[in-house]
């Protein structure tokens, strides 16, 4: 039962299945919301531009009927004058012809906006096959596609109908009304079945619209394994991503370690703790951490820093709050200078009496370290995090220090 559960397809389309069916050219699209925008701007445009519609086709109409006998047989005239009947006749419909073309480019930005995909432009011989075309026709859409157009039309032809039907005692009426005034009540009657008509395809768009976005909606379905393996396509391997991040830090620990040797004192806890202090007085404005680590890292600091002749100074309180409050490659706080000066003047010490001799300076063995800065041994969870990216170190090519 739960694997059949997975394999239905009863989840939302995630944002990258959108992306991807757009690419391929699956955009939501209404016909009828075009239809009904296309006549909207073609008949609004006809009434609002009706004088100078008018004004243009009655000089078409004039020049037409006018007959001279003189030139009526003159080929040039007769030409010209088709050219002056046809620029009338453009001058006449081009606002209304720009304006539907306005609604048509306009129209698609309520659902799915304009796209052009180079996918659906690639020549594939699978869309000629036949029977591929008789699937969809005889498919679910099909019916309910024509279920769509057969509402269309009779839901447009019974409003239509409708507005003729209340107005026919003033079409009949028409037949003895002088003839401007006719024309005149014609041009209203026309308008107002026509402007009825729009409105029916408005009650037309209205429907379809929520059925394509419910449709094209249904149709991007994903099931649960889909979601799945998507979600770990884009958010990769939990495992994998562990592991390149164990390898980041062993880098990192690696650099760290590199470091070691440059170190001015290597403070320890003495076995749980070790942290490396740099300074350099005019180039520094307090002492820097450079490497730092607990447990079998902390082990390998003290190893470097033996190897290196840093020198090392048991310092649990010092080592603790240094571990835990300063970042490598960052200034000890301030709370902590006049401890890790202690442990600097004893370093100066110890360099003074190698090179010259005398009596061996005397380790500090007190430090003023601010409670609050020393939290104690390490969490579980740090050493955990330490003992694995140890063991990725070691295991690494070319990891050793």
């Amino acid at each position: 039962m739960a694997g059949d559960s997975d394999l239905e397809k009863t989840e939302s389309a995630t944002p990258r299945r959108l992306e991807k069916a757009r690419e391929e050219g699956q955009i939501v699209r209404s016909r009828e919301l075009v239809s009904f925008a296309l006549l909207s701007a073609g008949f609004y445009g006809v009434w609002g531009m009706a004088g100078s519609i008018g004004d243009h086709l009655g000089l078409m109409v004039r020049g037409a009927m006018m007959f001279n006998h003189a030139t009526v047989f003159d080929t040039n005239r007769m030409l010209t004058g088709a050219a002056v009947a046809g620029r009338e006749g453009l001058y006449a419909l081009l606002p209304v012809l720009a304006l539907t073309g306005l609604a048509a480019l306009l129209s698609p930005l309520a659902l799915g906006g304009w796209h052009v995909s180079p996918n659906v432009l690639q020549l594939k011989f699978e869309r000629l096959d036949p029977i591929a075309g008789l699937g969809k026709i005889f498919s679910i859409n099909g019916p309910i596609q024509l279920g769509m157009s057969l509402v269309k039309t009779i839901m447009v032809g019974i409003v239509g109908g409708v507005a003729i039907w209340n107005r026919h005692d003033q079409i009949l009426a028409l037949a003895n009304q002088p003839l401007t005034q006719a024309l005149a009540n014609s041009a209203h009657l026309i308008a107002v079945c026509c402007g009825m008509t729009v409105a029916g395809m408005f009650v037309v768009a209205a429907l379809d619209v929520p059925y394509q976005l419910w449709s094209y909606h249904k149709k991007l379905r994903m099931t649960k394994e889909e979601v799945k393996r998507e979600h770990k396509e884009n958010e990769g391997d939990p495992q994998l991503k562990g592991r390149i991040r164990a390898q980041q830090r062993a880098i990192a620990r690696r650099r760290m370690m590199s470091k070691v040797p440059l170190a001015d004192v290597v403070v320890t806890n003495p076995t749980h703790f070790a942290v490396a202090l740099q300074y350099s007085d005019g180039e520094m404005r307090a002492p820097r951490v450079i490497a730092k680590g607990v447990n079998l890292v902390a082990a390998r600091i003290r190893e470097l820093a033996v190897e290196n002749n840093v020198p090392l100074l048991e310092a649990p309180p010092l080592a603790r709050a240094l571990y835990h409050n300063v970042d490598l490659d960052r200034e000890i706080p301030g709370a902590l200078y006049g401890a890790v000066a202690e442990v600097l003047a004893w370093v100066y010490q110890l360099r003074r009496f190698k090179a010259e001799g005398g009596a061996v300076p005397m380790a500090p063995t007190e430090f003023d370290v601010p409670a609050d800065l020393d939290k104690g041994p390490v969490s579980d969870d740090e050493a955990s995090e330490e003992a694995a990216d140890t063991l990725n170190d070691n295991a690494a090519p070319g990891a050793s220090a």
